[in-house]
């Protein structure tokens, strides 16, 4: 019990890091795990595991995210791109370019922070609940909206505690596609199960799970054209309703999920057992009850191929979010090294 709430939902870790945590599981990002990750490293390649950040192009996947903007900063009225900074090219002799980018911060591969999903829940215990996020914190004094008083964001749960942590660790890779190759699937835990027994097994509290399901090189191939048709029964999700596959989660450790799919769980959800229910039962899980964040629309085709190659499954991943004060979410340039 904190200050904050009283009840703590059934399931949950809050108040186990602390009463003021922010950071969920992924304190078990001990500096014994970070050399866990290290110790894969065995010939120095690096290999990037994001998207071009203008996809999936358009808003279909989502139609309140959009695709970046970029536009050239202006100097003296005039756009700053090839810009020589004495015209008359008699003092000096630079050529200036500088931009800004209207940025979705969840629209390609990014993070979801502990203050994306919340829950309506009573943590007072009174018969009432009310809006909050992982450990109690509350909507309308900590995850501000632009309605409420003060100034808009999250003052707690920002993707910035992500930064400060500065996400590093050894990554996990399961091979869903191995399995499902080009099907919709929804991977509960036996299949989930079939998947980590392929690779050994061996999956250490601290370590970030990453799954590959071939979503994003659907994307990729698309080239800023997605087609809804051919996406929405395509590639496995992870079924978020699955609660064997749910307990596994909480038993295993894992610091963070990372998927290239949209979402990491399928949508629509299977039944619920009992309502009112989470729509997103998995985020439910993971960011509200956990503190388990969870990347979305990663690429990892190039490094599924190369683990392939050396018959292994783990690497140091690298994956640090935009120290932007506030925001839910953030873009994220991922870096396994091999």
């Amino acid at each position: 019990m904190t200050g904050r709430w009283k009840v703590r939902p059934p399931r949950s870790n809050w108040g186990d890091f602390g009463p003021d945590d922010e950071l969920g599981r992924l304190n078990l990002i001990t500096p014994q795990a970070v050399l866990r990750g290290v110790q894969e490293v065995r010939d120095g390649r690096s290999i990037c595991l994001s998207l071009p950040l203008d996809l999936p192009g358009g808003n279909l996947l989502n139609p309140r995210r959009h695709p970046p903007v970029l536009a050239p900063t202006r100097r003296d009225g005039r756009p700053v791109y090839n810009l020589p900074l004495d015209p008359a090219g008699k003092s000096h002799t630079d050529v200036l370019c500088d931009d800004a980018v209207t940025l979705h911060t969840q629209y390609s591969t990014q993070w979801d922070s502990l203050a994306h999903v919340g829950h309506w829940f009573d943590v007072d215990g009174t018969g009432t609940p009310v809006p909050v996020y992982y450990n109690g914190f509350r909507a309308g004094t900590d995850v501000v909206g632009p309605g409420d008083a003060g100034a808009a964001g999250a003052h707690r749960l920002g993707v910035q505690t992500m930064a400060e942590k500065a996400i590093q660790s050894r990554g996990v890779l399961l091979d869903l596609y191995a399995l499902c190759g080009d099907e919709r699937r929804y991977v509960g835990y036996d299949l989930f199960r079939r998947a980590l027994d392929a690779v050994g097994g061996d999956v250490q509290p601290g370590d970030i799970l990453c799954l590959y399901t071939g979503f994003a090189d659907k994307l990729l191939a698309m080239a800023g054209a997605p087609d809804l048709a051919v996406l929405d029964r395509s590639c496995a999700v992870l079924d978020g309703r699955d609660e064997r596959l749910q307990g596994w989660i909480i038993d295993s450790g894992i610091a963070a999920i990372c998927a290239d799919n949209y979402a990491v769980e399928g949508i629509p959800a299977g039944p619920a057992a009992a309502e009112p229910c989470a729509r997103l039962p998995l985020h439910q899980l993971c960011l509200f009850q956990y503190g388990i964040p969870l990347g979305e629309l990663w690429y990892f085709a190039e490094l599924a191929e190369a683990l392939a190659g050396q018959r292994r499954s783990r690497f140091l991943l690298t994956a640090p979010p935009l120290r932007l004060p506030g925001a839910v979410g953030s873009p994220v340039t991922p870096v396994a090294t091999l």
